[in-house]
């Protein structure tokens, strides 16, 4: 049984999730269906590849997965199917899979060119169901594109490194206002190489990342218990990135790292080590 997952900027509000699904079950009625997630922030790109990074990968191989944000087919925005780590991506070719294939090249890539072949055709989103279903009933990507030898990477999901300093973005706030950089641990520790650091990110400074959560509390310490909500940390998250975190704050309420310290979307992310004496 097939396995088709949807990302997307559509919201919850309006129909297109429901109609995405129904046209789906339409062609291929015992279809398995799992929603990614539909609340991206509208037409982000960095926003989707993360997302979409860290949730293929619990999927199983063979998994086919449409991604829905900023789909419009232009001269620069083509319609792309590849099969990349054991996964089938059908998306437009804005950079959207470029964090994953920044670690692992695609086994194939092929731009989709059969809009023309589907009868009533209303949106971009149905020449994808259609990809979709034809690669869960076994279909080769060969029928349904040309090959493509690349796809376009996005830079800014790329830290810059110079001589002694990391200088990355925040690319992600999530649902509990936590911050999330394009920093990751193995950057980390393969340029840092065990020096001493600073870290700046708005209006957050620290020579500090903990290993969880909880480890700003001192639990021999009523006080510092007391006080532990609200403060400020860093630490790698469960996908090895680095996050900028309130602990247990709630933006609905005082707010979150992203408003509390000025970390919205594309703020920059500051490491400097301690230069290595020559």
């Amino acid at each position: 049984m097939a396995l088709i997952t949807l990302t997307t900027d559509f919201g919850k509000k309006d129909h297109y999730v429901s109609t995405l699904k129904g046209a789906i079950y339409s062609l291929l009625p015992n279809t398995i269906i799992v929603d990614i997630s539909h609340e991206i922030s509208p037409f982000n790109i960095a926003e989707t590849a993360y997302i979409l990074k860290n949730a293929y990968q619990s999927f199983p191989k063979g998994s086919i997965h449409i991604v829905g944000v900023d789909t419009e087919l232009t001269p620069t925005n083509k319609h792309i199917a590849l099969l990349l780590d054991g996964h089938y991506f059908i998306c437009p070719d804005n950079g959207i899979t470029s964090m994953i294939a920044s670690e692992i090249q695609p086994s194939k890539i092929v731009e989709i060119n059969i809009h023309d072949r589907i009868e009533n055709c209303r949106s971009e989103l149905d020449v994808f169901v259609h990809v979709a279903c034809h690669i869960a009933r076994g279909g080769t990507l060969d029928v349904i594109g040309r090959p493509l030898a690349n796809i376009k990477h996005l830079v800014e999901l790329q830290p810059t490194l110079y001589d002694s300093k990391i200088v990355g973005s925040i690319i992600y706030v999530d649902n509990y206002g936590n911050a999330i950089s394009n920093i990751t641990k193995e950057l980390f520790q393969e340029y840092g190489k065990g020096r001493p650091f600073k870290i700046s990110a708005g209006r957050y400074t620290t020579h500090q990342i903990l290993q969880k959560y909880s480890d700003i509390i001192d639990f021999n310490s009523e006080a510092s218990i007391r006080k532990a909500p609200g403060s400020r940390l860093m630490l790698f998250n469960s996908n090895n990135f680095l996050e900028i975190a309130i602990y247990k704050s709630n933006p609905k309420t005082v707010g979150g790292a992203s408003t509390l310290l000025g970390l919205n979307y594309r703020e920059p992310v500051t490491i400097e080590f301690e230069q290595t004496p020559k």
